[in-house]
């Protein structure tokens, strides 16, 4: 029986051992890239979100010295607060305007000037008359809020070669706009009306308050639904549920729930607690039990694995000293789980508070411009007035959308960041 050669023996190991080298190598190279690419796209896309929504935080304003007179808004020489407040400030503007710019005489010119000036340009000079009567007598400058389509013009994002059919700002107004800026007549300010109002039919006057007063009431229903809920089903499941074809039932059940599409939550919220229990449509309340139903699975999922996580120990020493199971659940092995119940739960928190499949099916697609009081009052969420803007043709929506984008994120970042100080502040207890 013949003996292979021992060098020749090393030979092949070797070259089996190179070949295994760079396969692992090319494997380690493979992630390196992929991980590269997903950076890189996701700058990408974070890069696309600011550059388009940086310019709805800021506002542009025109300087116009308006009549203030009795007679420019249509008043007595002496009225009392009640009639300040009926009077004719849309015109007042409008013939400032036509005063500022004499040689506009026909009909579709006038009405171009006048839409340099955003519709809210009246309420706002009627407010600062309120709040200053002593302005009511004669000319005043006043700085108004500029209409979206100018301020479109003033922060650059409409250029003078794209041919004039295919933008809503004309050449004349252009002009204008050019000579009040060369005059010093105009001014770009922090975007405060963006967090201070509501929706709006006007780009330059919407904001989100009510959809963040609307996301948070909705949220605080989810959460007082779901926590409680999902934690105490984890408990009964993980300690004290017997080991039958009954609860193996329920386990698969719940695993199939976290893979349900969202929206047939929102066809059971439709169906069950507006046709039939009838409670209000498009309110946090209704929106926040179907998120709850729709985020018990995941809180259930992460609560058992973290209470299954816990060392036998733990609840081998409180038995070996009298405590009883359920003291021994609630006083050892729920406080050592608890950073990652609480990390699952606010990761789903904040899976819920980008949906807006399931709100749309309950009416929370409405257009709302008061801020909710409470919880059953018509509300609408952040994601779905996102939705709402990205649907309206208006240049001025669109960087609303990403300015909102840009917020939704920072709020799930925030919430990420809880869940993450949270896990390592009851870890280091």
């Amino acid at each position: 029986m013949s003996k292979q050669n021992p060098s020749r023996e090393t030979e092949l190991v070797r070259a089996s051992l190179k070949k295994r080298y760079a396969r692992e190598q090319r494997f380690q190279w493979y992630g390196r890239i992929a991980v590269m690419l997903g950076f890189v796209f996701l700058f990408i896309l974070l890069a696309d979100i600011v550059t388009k929504g940086s310019p709805a935080f800021t506002q542009q304003y025109l300087k116009i010295p308006v009549d203030l007179s009795h007679d420019a808004l249509d008043l007595g020489e002496l009225p009392n607060e009640q009639e300040l407040r009926r009077g004719d400030y849309s015109g007042a503007i409008k013939s400032s305007l036509r005063d500022m710019f004499p040689e506009v005489k026909n009909r579709s010119q006038k009405k171009q000037l006048y839409r340099l000036v955003s519709i809210g340009g009246e309420y706002q000079l009627r407010d600062a008359v309120l709040a200053n009567p002593s302005l009511f007598g004669g000319p005043v400058d006043v700085w108004l809020l500029a209409h979206s389509e100018a301020a479109s013009y003033l922060k650059g994002q409409i250029s003078r070669d794209t041919p004039e059919i295919e933008r809503r700002v004309k050449d004349l107004q252009m002009d204008w706009l050019d000579r009040l800026q060369q005059e010093g007549r105009t001014e770009s300010r922090f975007n405060f009306l963006f967090f201070t109002s509501g929706d709006s039919r006007e780009p330059e006057l919407a904001g989100i308050r009510a959809a963040l007063v609307g996301s948070f009431y909705t949220l605080m229903v989810t959460f007082l639904v779901a926590f409680p809920i999902g934690v105490l089903a984890a408990v009964y499941l993980e300690e004290f549920a017997p080991r039958n074809r009954l609860t193996d039932l329920i386990e698969i059940n719940i695993n199939n729930l976290a893979a349900v599409p969202s929206i047939v939550f929102g066809l059971l919220g439709l169906a069950v607690f507006i046709n039939f229990f009838e409670l209000p449509r498009s309110a946090p309340l209704v929106g926040g039990i179907v998120l709850s139903l729709m985020t018990l699975p995941t809180i259930i999922i992460t609560s058992r694995a973290a209470i299954g996580a816990v060392s036998p120990s733990i609840r081998e020493a409180s038995m070996g000293i009298g405590a009883s199971k359920l003291q021994t659940v609630f006083h050892h092995v729920l406080p050592v789980a608890m950073p990652g119940i609480l990390t699952g739960s606010i990761i789903g928190m904040a899976q819920a508070l980008g949906e807006s499949a399931p709100l749309l099916m309950i009416g929370m697609v409405a257009f709302i411009m008061d801020v909710p009081g409470g919880v059953t009052d018509p509300s609408t969420v952040l994601p779905v007035q996102i939705f709402l803007w990205a649907d309206s043709p208006e240049r001025g929506f669109t960087e609303k959308t990403s300015a909102a984008i840009m917020v939704l994120m920072g709020f799930l970042i925030l919430m990420n960041a809880l869940a993450i100080y949270l896990r390592k502040r009851f870890e280091l207890k």
